[in-house]
């Protein structure tokens, strides 16, 4: 049973930002609402105030700026991002994460900017972004911020945003389009799961691969740069290995994610990214 809040839903930026300055620690933002409600229900959270940022038209939209960057608003549905033509044509990966997660119902209503504010370790979106250098737009009350989303996320359901802040867009650089990339994911189920191991992959036009791990640590890891003309496995899957601390849970044992991630990595270095 959902807990007594009230609702209102800001025309502007300046809007949600003074709504958010008004009632402090009482207020969450609310997108596609398909973590949070969740949450309300479970009573994990018990917000008074839902502050609604779809009445922002911007937000809705998936476009590419000047410098030639994809700007992907906050209110973008995963459905948006799957069907998205732009995104399957010169960034493919993203449309792949967007499809994983849970039913065609549900990607209906949850927006890509919220599964990585959502800050779950296992959150889809987080490691096709992270290997495509993406760049978390927020709104502050000075005006708009940038900060690498490697540095986003701090912990299990954490991330780097501060009181009175929210995200309004994810930015995708320019210098990715078209690069190679890919992503796989293991659940239990097939269908709306949470993911036992998931992990993506980039060779960017620089000659760096780029590779994400998710829900194998407390927040998603991008591990260091590695040299798409010199590549060395078995220095990739030490370094991988360092860089993770699975854990044993209803979805799987931390030796079986190890496991997973070793199969990941070189199926993504054999160009062999897709879902299961």
């Amino acid at each position: 049973m959902l807990n007594s809040f009230s609702y209102y839903k800001p025309k502007s930026e300046i809007e949600i930002i003074e709504t958010l300055k008004s009632f402090g620690d009482d207020a969450k933002i609310l997108a596609g609402g398909t973590d949070l409600l969740v949450y309300m229900k479970q009573q994990i959270a018990g917000p008074k105030v839902l502050v609604d940022i779809k009445g922002v038209p911007d937000f809705s939209k998936i476009d590419v700026d000047s410098g030639g960057n994809l700007i992907i608003g906050a209110a973008v549905t995963c459905n948006d991002v799957v069907e998205n033509q732009y995104i399957r044509n010169h960034f493919p990966v993203l449309a792949t994460a967007a499809k994983t997660i849970g039913s065609y119902q549900i990607r209906n209503r949850a927006t890509v900017v919220g599964n990585i504010c959502n800050a779950s370790p296992a959150a889809d979106m987080a490691g096709a972004f992270l290997v495509l250098d993406a760049v978390v737009i927020i709104a502050t009350e000075k005006g708009n911020r940038e900060i690498p989303i490697k540095h986003f996320f701090v912990g299990v359901k954490k991330t780097s945003l501060q009181q009175n802040e929210f995200v309004k867009a994810i930015k995708v650089p320019a210098d990715y389009k078209d690069a190679e990339a890919s992503y796989l994911k293991a659940s239990r189920i097939k269908g709306h799961d949470l993911g036992t191991c998931n992990a993506a992959m980039s060779r960017s036009k620089n000659g760096k691969i780029k590779i994400a791990i998710g829900s194998c640590n407390i927040t998603p890891v991008l591990l260091p740069d590695f040299d798409s003309n010199n590549i060395d496995l078995a220095n990739i899957l030490t370094t991988a290995m360092n860089s993770i601390k699975p854990i044993d849970d209803l979805r799987g044992s931390k030796e079986y994610r190890k496991h997973l991630v070793q199969v990941f990595i070189k199926r993504l270095l054999n160009g062999k990214g897709h879902s299961h």
